[in-house]
Formats: structure tokens, C-alpha cells, sequence
């Protein structure tokens, strides 16, 4: 006797003759919809994160299509649903306010309905991790799909890279390098096209991990926006989920520890967004997996820089794509016994089979492991009792000088402090200092917002000065440069040390022995800790209370504390 169908987790809203089916297939069938897509074949969801609002997502409404073709290919039925979406470039106060709230309409959206697979269409950074962060609590059948980098910015003949040359022009005009008409100019010239950021920011580094991780397809991370290429990835993504349905290949079958491992030694590799430590390690954790922040230094930390892309290096995503993308950097780190190459992937064979052959097209943009941007390119994890609980820096984008730096704080009390005082004349700073702001963590801003990489004082700009230690509890943008120590934890607000941290204190940053001490008395500590008074976050309500409430701290992803763990689709009771 032949085995009967699978019945797929769909069929229990449009299966049989019931009341409950009647009511799922006749609203649906207003769509135009014919009889025989119900018939039990697989559902598939496609998650998008589409918004005019979100500029890098804007052009996801046509990857979507190109999806659906591949679905309907290969026998499933595409269903596109939207989801909140989160654009760092408009937001505020921050999109990674927002980021466990999308994962939260992911995770609900995927489980009340009729879905068996999904494919998750995500671009701008904060998008990656929060829709792999809800369907990781899912565990359908997954793939992700990036939208792709802009082109090369270029302004005037010469390449200039989304954020990275925002930064460097801005303090171009503070230091009386540029005039403000030419960096308004700049503007078209940087975003010549639909995608994201095409410098290895964050947007490029989490559609690096996505393939890096293998729940994306081969050269996901790389493929402009533009290329045809990104349609015809999309539309073999959208053939590739229904077979993953059919072989209930689950999420958490893909990403399993060696996965993050992986991610975790690519992300040195191509000099990625310090943001990628808290994406991955709240992914991972969502799927039962203790990720921490010593399997960030334990895997990246002997790992080189071959990428030399900005904003640690000279080119652009563009090339990276033309110089072999991020397959032949794999190669690399195989070749070189840093990669696991028995880890599954979305798109059938192991990571290892899949680029085992990827050829390399460009030297100059992706280096060889004996000649690297960097030698020791991954996160370093600093810690001491200014971060018992850690903080993290990007070596491939500091300077080697201020690596080990001994300097006097100055200190910023919130983000508007720093602006009040960092242009202020009389303002007692000199290029040796070190900068410290505080409040600007998970609770403390809220949101913890990319305002880590402080710009520096005019007056040292005009000096020539171009980098200087910066301490604080935020984040950066992927696309920033400099010696910026990010992330520390515990944060001001939480109580941490660096609330207790005054002008005038010497801190000592020592990235190779990963220490960073405050110079201060464990009694004059506990003194300064007797007169501290915790924020009371007066007006904050609503999300924003929830937030404060239940934000877990940088080293642990800012997850929601209630939402670790997976809690699976399983089948909701009806509805009528």
C-alpha cells in the first residue's frame, strides 16, 4: 500500500468539508485564489519587511515576486504577509528599540496562521536578526533572504561608502576640510540605488551571517540589490523552501552550533559589524543555544581580516560581490581549518561542499590569509571592572597605536550632555584623553543607540587629531571606524561601573591582554556607588516600558528575558 500525503500543518485550517475549512478557503478564495491550491500542498509564508519608510527594504515588494514564481514552481502556495519594519536610517530614538518588537510579530504572524514554511525577505540591519530571531521561535521550515547593497556610492569620481564617509565627511566639516555645500552634495552620490548600506555595516554583515550561518543560499550576502542576479536567488530560494517542507528540515536543524561558529569566525573575516555579537548571540539563544560572548573571542579571535572593505578597508560590497563574494572568503577559512564544514545549509549541500570550489577573482579585495587587512580582525571581548560583564571592540577598524592607551576620562553623562559640551572651547580635552558616555544602553537611552562612536571635539579636528579612545554602554553603526569600545555591561542605568566613572579618572585600555580598567579604589567605588541613584525612566510607558522592564543586557543578545527559548508553531485552537 503506498503511503498516504504528509499532511502539513496547513491542512488543519484548509483541509476536509468542515465549517472551519468552509470559512478558511471562502475568504481566501476573494483573492482569486482557485480550488485546487488547497488541496495540501505546502503553504509557504513570505515574511516581508517592505516599507517606503525603510529605504534599504523599499525594493522587497518585487523580491517577493520573483519568490512567489519559485514557490508556485515547485508545487507550494506563496502567501505574502508584512511584518513591522525597522530602518535604522529613519527611527528614532533607535530601530534596535524596536527590533525584539518585530521578532515578536514574526514569531505571532508565523504561528496564527496557516504556514508551513517560510521565507523571510530582510535588509535593513535590524530586520535580519528580528525575523530570524521569530521564526528561530517558530522552528518552521526557514530561508532568508537578503535584498541586497546598494551600488558603489561614488561623489565626484571617487567611491565613497554609505555611514563610513558620512562620518568622515561630518568631521571633514568641523575640522574646516570641506564646505557644507559639498557635503550636501554628497547625499545622491552616496545612495545611488535601491538596497542597503554597501559598505560591511550592519545590513552586510547580517546578510553575511545569513549565508555564513546556512539559512540563506549560496552568495546571498553580496548580490546588489540591482543585479538580476538577487531576482534569480530569490526565486531558487522560493523553489528550495518547499522541498525543505517536504523534508520537514526545520530551523533548528540548520542552525545548530557549528553554524554560529562558523558565523562567528566569517564575521572576523570580512571585518563585520560589532552589532553582529548581540544579534547572534539573541538568535542563538532563541533556539535553546548558550552563545556567549567568550565564544565570540574563543572562535574570532586569531581570525584575519581578508577583506579589505570598508569600513576597515578601501572597497566597497559591489566588489566584493565581483571579487567572488562571501563563499570564497569560506574557502579561505576552510582551507585554513577554521571552518566547519560538515554544517548544514538551506540550499542542500554542507557548507564545506559549497565552497569548496569558490573561485577568488580579485586579490586586492579579498586578501590572502597570509597578507590580511588585519591579523587578528575578529571582535575583541574586554573585560574588567569597568565591564565585569564585558564590552566589545573591532580591531579591523581602530587604530594600532591606541590599542593599548592609557588616558584621562572625560565623561558625557547622556547623549545630550555630549552635545552641549564637545564643542565647547573651554572644554579641558587634549588627544590623549579618553571619551566616556554613559545612559545610552538597553534601558538607559532606551534602545541602545548607535551613538557610541562619538565624533570628536572641533578643536582636535582642526588639530589633525583623527581618532581618540571612546568608552560607553551603546552601540555603533557597522559602517563606523575608530578605537570605540561598545557594549560595556553592566550599563550606567543598570548600575554598572561605568555610572560611577568621573572626569578625571584614568582608565587603561589593553585590547591584547582584553582588559579595561578604571584606575579607581575598589572604597572610592563603593563611595561614589553609595551617592548613585538608579534612573527612574519618568514618562517611559507603554513598549518602551515593557522594554525597560524586561531588556536583557548587551552580552546576553537584548532579548526580552520571557522570550528565550523556542516555543514551536504547533496548531492554535480555532478561531470559530
Amino acid at each position: 500500500m503506498a503511503d498516504e500525503p504528509r499532511k502539513y500543518r496547513s491542512t488543519s485550517w484548509f483541509g476536509g468539508a468542515g465549517k472551519n475549512a468552509f470559512m478558511h478557503r471562502s475568504w481566501m478564495k476573494n483573492e482569486g485564489h482557485p480550488p485546487d491550491v488547497f488541496d495540501g500542498r505546502p503553504v509557504i509564508g513570505i515574511c516581508n519587511t517592505w516599507s517606503e519608510l525603510t529605504p534599504c527594504n523599499a525594493h522587497l515588494r518585487t523580491i517577493a515576486e520573483h519568490v512567489k514564481r519559485g514557490v508556485y514552481e515547485a508545487g507550494g502556495f506563496p502567501l505574502e504577509f508584512p511584518v513591522m519594519s525597522l530602518g535604522e536610517s529613519n527611527m528614532r530614538p533607535t530601530a534596535m528599540l524596536f527590533r525584539n518588537l518585530a521578532s515578536m510579530d514574526v514569531e505571532e504572524s508565523i504561528r496564527s496562521n496557516p504556514i508551513d514554511g517560510v521565507i523571510l525577505l530582510v535588509g535593513c540591519d535590524k530586520t535580519t536578526p528580528a525575523l530570524l530571531m521569530g521564526a528561530a521561535s517558530c522552528d518552521l521550515p526557514t530561508i532568508a533572504v537578503s535584498g541586497g547593497p546598494m551600488l558603489n556610492g561614488n561623489f565626484r569620481g571617487k567611491a565613497i561608502g554609505s555611514g563610513t564617509h558620512v562620518w568622515k565627511f561630518y568631521e571633514d566639516v568641523k575640522a574646516g576640510r570641506m564646505s557644507v555645500d559639498d557635503f550636501l552634495a554628497a547625499e545622491q552620490g552616496q545612495s545611488r540605488s535601491a538596497g542597503s548600506c554597501m559598505t560591511m555595516g550592519t545590513a552586510s554583515t547580517m546578510a553575511s551571517m545569513v549565508e555564513a550561518l546556512g539559512i540563506g543560499m549560496p552568495d546571498n550576502a553580496a548580490i546588489p540589490a540591482v543585479d538580476s542576479r538577487r531576482a534569480i536567488l530569490a526565486q531558487e530560494s522560493g523553489r528550495r523552501i518547499v522541498q525543505l517542507v517536504r523534508e520537514d528540515v526545520r530551523m533548528s536543524k540548520i542552525l545548530v552550533r557549528e553554524a554560529f561558529e562558523n558565523a562567528i569566525r566569517v564575521n572576523g573575516a570580512i571585518g563585520g559589524s560589532t552589532n553582529a555579537v548581540i544579534h547572534l548571540i539573541a538568535v542563538a539563544r532563541r533556539l535553546g543555544l548558550d552563545l556567549s560572548l567568550d565564544d565570540w573571542d574563543k572562535f574570532g579571535r586569531d581570525v584575519p581580516t581578508i577583506v579589505d572593505l570598508m569600513p576597515s578597508g578601501r572597497y566597497l560590497m559591489e566588489d566584493f560581490y565581483y571579487a567572488g563574494g562571501l563563499r570564497a572568503v569560506m574557502r579561505v577559512l576552510d582551507e585554513h581549518g577554521l571552518l566547519h564544514g560538515s554544517a548544514p545549509s538551506v540550499a542542500g549541500p554542507t557548507i564545506g561542499e559549497i565552497v569548496a570550489d569558490a573561485p577568488n577573482y580579485n586579490g586586492e579585495v579579498i586578501r590572502s590569509f597570509e597578507e590580511p587587512l588585519t591579523p587578528q580582525g575578529g571582535i575583541a571581548v574586554l573585560r574588567g571592572n569597568l565591564a565585569p560583564g564585558g564590552a566589545v571592540i573591532k580591531p579591523s577598524a581602530a587604530t594600532e597605536a591606541l590599542m593599548q592607551h592609557r588616558g584621562r576620562a572625560v565623561v558625557f553623562e547622556t547623549i545630550e550632555h555630549y552635545y552641549k559640551r564637545i564643542d565647547d572651547p573651554d572644554l579641558d580635552i587634549d588627544a590623549s584623553c579618553i571619551m566616556v558616555l554613559k545612559n545610552c544602553g538597553p534601558k538607559g537611552y532606551p534602545g541602545m543607540a548607535e551613538v557610541g562612536n562619538m565624533p570628536l571635539p572641533a578643536k582636535l579636528l582642526q588639530q589633525g587629531v583623527t581618532d581618540m579612545v571612546r568608552i560607553s554602554d551603546a552601540r555603533m553603526s557597522g559602517t563606523a571606524y575608530g578605537t570605540v569600545v561598545l557594549h560595556t555591561a553592566p550599563e550606567a542605568a543598570a548600575g554598572g561601573p561605568l555610572a560611577l566613572v568621573r572626569d578625571g579618572d584614568m582608565i587603561e585600555l589593553d585590547v591584547a591582554g582584553r582588559r579595561l580598567h578604571l584606575d579607581v579604589s575598589d572604597a572610592e567605588l563603593e563611595a561614589r556607588r553609595a551617592e548613585w541613584a538608579p534612573p527612574t525612566h519618568d514618562g517611559v510607558n507603554g513598549y518602551q516600558k515593557l522594554f525597560v522592564e524586561h531588556v536583557l543586557q548587551a552580552d546576553e543578545g537584548c532579548d526580552f528575558d520571557f522570550l528565550l527559548g523556542k516555543r514551536e508553531a504547533g496548531i492554535p485552537r480555532h478561531s470559530h
